[in-house]
C-alpha cells in the first residue's frame, strides 16, 4: 500500500509517496475509523545523516464520527501533519520496542501500519455535533435535541453527601 523504495531513495535523496486509501482498504479493519470518502496521503521521504529514514507529510479524508452526547452522525473533516523515524532492523541497538518503527533491509518497506498509526492517535474521540447539545435522557434514551420527555431528573446521589460536607467545611 504505503511502499517505499529504498534503491530510488538511496539514488535521488528524496522520495514522493502519494496514495489515496479507499474506504474498504483492510488498513482501516477494527480501528474504528469510518471515513465518507478516501483518504489523501502525500508524504516525502528521506535520508537523515544519522542513517534514519525520516517521513514528513500529511494525511487528509473526509470522517462520519459519533456525537458522544446523542450519538447522531457529525460528518468532519480530518488533516493531520505527520512526521515518522524509521530504523533499520541492521542499525546496532536498535529494539522493536513498540514505540520506534523498525524496517527489515531490503528493497523496500511498508510504511501503512505506521501512519495507521499515527492517524489513530490524532483522531478526536469526543466529537459532538454541537457545543449545545442535551444528549440522550439517561432514563428513557430520548434525544433531547429533538424531542423531550417526562422523565423526572433526579437529584444528587444521597452517596455524594459526604464528600458534598467536607467540601462545605
Amino acid at each position: 500500500m504505503l511502499s517505499l523504495d529504498l534503491g530510488r531513495l538511496g539514488r535521488e535523496g528524496s522520495v514522493l509517496v502519494e496514495a489515496r486509501l479507499p474506504t474498504d482498504t483492510p488498513l482501516w479493519d477494527e480501528s474504528g475509523i469510518e471515513w465518507a470518502g478516501p483518504v489523501e496521503v502525500r508524504l516525502k521521504a528521506s535520508h537523515a545523516g544519522t542513517g534514519e529514514v525520516v517521513v514528513r507529510g500529511v494525511l487528509e479524508g473526509s470522517l462520519l464520527q459519533v456525537c458522544r452526547r446523542c450519538l447522531e452522525p457529525v460528518p468532519g473533516r480530518f488533516e493531520h501533519a505527520v512526521t515518522l523515524v524509521f530504523l533499520s532492523s541492521d542499525t546496532p541497538g536498535v529494539e522493536d520496542d513498540g514505540s520506534t518503527h523498525v524496517f527489515d533491509a531490503g528493497a523496500e518497506f511498508d510504511m501503512s501500519n505506521a501512519v495507521r498509526e499515527e492517524l489513530v492517535l490524532a483522531l478526536d474521540k469526543y466529537v459532538v455535533c454541537d457545543p449545545d447539545c442535551r444528549g440522550l435522557c439517561p432514563t428513557c434514551g430520548v434525544n433531547r435535541n429533538s424531542d423531550s420527555c417526562s422523565c423526572r431528573v433526579e437529584e444528587d446521589d444521597p452517596r455524594w453527601e459526604a464528600l458534598g460536607a467536607l467540601k462545605n467545611k
